[in-house]
This record gives C-alpha cells, sequence and structure tokens, in this order.
C-alpha cells in the first residue's frame, strides 16, 4: 500500500474546501429542516392553541390528523394550507 505525505499546503487546502463546504450548507434555506409530519405539541405551539382547542379541531374534521399507535400526527403543509385558505383580508 504506497504512503503519502501530506504537506502543510494539502492541510490549509483541505481546510478552505471545508469552509467553504460549511458556509454552504449554512446558507441552504430552512425549508430543507421542515418536518413533514408535527405531533400534538408542536401543532398547538404552531397554533398557540389549548389542548382542548386543538382536540375540538381534530373533531369538528378542520384539522385533518392521522393516529398510529396512540400518537396523532399533523401533515405540516396541510395545517400552513388551512391557515391560508381561512385567511380573512380586512384591506378595505
Amino acid at each position: 500500500m504506497p504512503t503519502s505525505i501530506i504537506t502543510t499546503d494539502d492541510l490549509r487546502e483541505f481546510k478552505l474546501e471545508l469552509l467553504e463546504d460549511l458556509k454552504e450548507l449554512i446558507k441552504q434555506p430552512a425549508q430543507s429542516k421542515k418536518k413533514k409530519y408535527l405531533k400534538s405539541a408542536e401543532v398547538m405551539e404552531l397554533l398557540q392553541v389549548s389542548p382542548g382547542t386543538l382536540q375540538n379541531l381534530r373533531i369538528n374534521g378542520t384539522l385533518p390528523y392521522s393516529k398510529i399507535g396512540g400518537i396523532i400526527f399533523y401533515d405540516a403543509d396541510e395545517i400552513h394550507r388551512i391557515i391560508q385558505e381561512n385567511r380573512i383580508d380586512n384591506s378595505y
């Protein structure tokens, strides 16, 4: 197995490349980190509602959800769509 010698110039170049890659990762929009499904606690925080209000929104069919093994999941895109559809424009 051949060995290679790493010089300080090689390390400096590696460092610069690594820093550029990290800068690109930081610049990426937060959209890529957005969760597809939210749990009840996350939805209550997002909508600033109580557990009872969230339950009422489920019962009356306002918020669609899925229940898997006792855990309730909400589609984040669906919640944002419902908020937009129910938006009231007060501009005259």
